[in-house]
């Protein structure tokens, strides 16, 4: 019971002192949603942590209300890192459904986050939005380009969608996602060529296995190797490279026991 009682004190000290930190915290934090961080004057842009540079940010202002007086959509940017106005901005732009917000922060593990409005998902999808931003926004990108390119490049994607009408996917085929498409090419390749070949004596080719097999690699191929190249881009040569792979994964995993039981036969 001794003991029971200073260790019972100890826990009752510590929480009061971890109230008292909270509260005297609390206060300060209230410091990173500030409306008066808002520009006197009314600007597409709010800058707080310097992504753009000054001539860029300038062209790029233009542009937005350029664009948002030809097609009515408004497309509006802040930057921030330790300071924000926070849902004042809501108020100062008269944010509605035909608005996109484009928040830029360095402090995650992807730069960009996006605030969109009710009326643009009926052209460019929630899908279109995660995809949009794990493609410029991740560390790589912004590494490679700096942070005023993954804005930029996103706000150019969204202007070109919304001129032709609307987009299902991101335009573009990078190259780490195009090398990803030419592997399931291959890899539902070597599937049909295993499931294809001959199990019975004279037998050439045993498509009913191949049918049994079709939606493994169908799905490999046309759904992982061709659908994300022909809804992004319009080039013939990715095509062609996957269809390639596919059958060389085809020819490998068919031809595989035939040339192992010729060398066999031989020796």
């Amino acid at each position: 019971m001794q003991h029971f009682f200073p260790k019972r004190l100890l826990v009752s000290l510590a929480a009061f002192f971890l109230a008292v930190s909270v509260w005297a915290i609390a206060p300060a934090a209230q410091a990173f949603d500030n409306p008066e961080l808002l520009p006197n004057t009314q600007t597409p842009i709010i800058d707080l942590a310097n992504f753009l540079p000054t001539l860029q940010e300038e062209e790029l202002v233009k542009d937005l209300e350029n664009f948002e007086t030809e097609t009515g959509w408004k497309l509006r940017v802040l930057t921030q890192y330790d300071r924000t106005p926070g849902r004042a901005v809501k108020d100062f732009w008269g944010l509605n459904d035909k608005s996109v917000l484009l928040i830029a922060d360095s402090r995650g593990g992807n730069i960009l986050g996006f605030n969109v409005g009710d009326d643009l998902y009926q052209f460019l999808p929630r899908t279109f939005w995660v995809e949009l931003q794990t493609r410029f926004g991740n560390l790589y990108y912004v590494r490679e380009n700096g942070e005023n390119r993954a804005i930029v490049d996103s706000l150019d994607t969204i202007k070109t969608c919304l001129r032709q009408g609307g987009c299902q996917v991101v335009p573009g085929l990078p190259r780490e996602q195009w090398i990803l498409t030419l592997i399931t090419s291959v890899l539902g390749g070597l599937i049909c060529g295993f499931a294809a070949m001959p199990r019975k004596e004279g037998q050439i080719f045993a498509w009913q296995w191949a049918l049994i097999f079709s939606p493994l690699w169908g799905i490999l191929f046309i759904a992982f190797g061709i659908g994300p190249v022909v809804t992004r881009t319009s080039e013939w040569l990715p095509l062609f490279r996957n269809v390639i792979g596919f059958v060389l994964g085809f020819l490998v995993a068919y031809l595989s026991p035939i040339i192992a039981q010729s060398s066999a036969s031989e020796t």
